[in-house]
């Protein structure tokens, strides 16, 4: 059984979006921030935009743990930044840690939204759904 884990700043846009679409998908998955607080809730635009997707997603932000770490079997990061976060301080993910782009053998990170107008929300959420049918076509492949 896949369980991916998405990972960004703060856990308030991209990897909860992430996470909604996969589970909408049928992919068992959870978000976490490197910096994020525990318990807030996604940001109104991630909401609103999820909603216009008939995307129903309960959330609440969570920091990186070493228990969230060792329940997944993919950790996906929004940028290479995060990525090289999560490795230095958790070496031993390194096998399964990768950036979304990485993954589908693209280059480059996903465009943080925060703070951005609602249309660029749901351009990062548009991103993120064909991104995440790459994601599930790699994975369908995998051993």
């Amino acid at each position: 059984m896949k369980r991916l884990l998405f990972v960004c700043t703060g856990n308030t846009c991209r990897s909860p979006m992430a996470a909604a679409i996969m589970n909408q998908l049928g992919i068992e998955a959870k978000s976490a921030g490197i910096f994020a607080a525990a318990g807030s809730d996604a940001s109104p635009h991630t909401k609103q935009v999820l909603s216009e997707n008939n995307i129903e997603y309960k959330h609440a932000s969570q920091p990186v743990t070493p228990e969230i770490l060792d329940w997944a079997t993919h950790i996906l990061t929004m940028t290479e930044n995060h990525k090289w976060h999560l490795l230095s301080s958790y070496p031993s993910v390194q096998d399964k840690t990768f950036t979304i782009r990485e993954f589908v053998d693209e280059s480059g990170d996903v465009i943080d939204p925060f703070g951005g107008s609602l249309e660029e929300y749901r351009q990062t959420f548009s991103e993120l759904n064909e991104l995440m049918k790459k994601v599930i076509k790699k994975l369908d492949n995998e051993v």
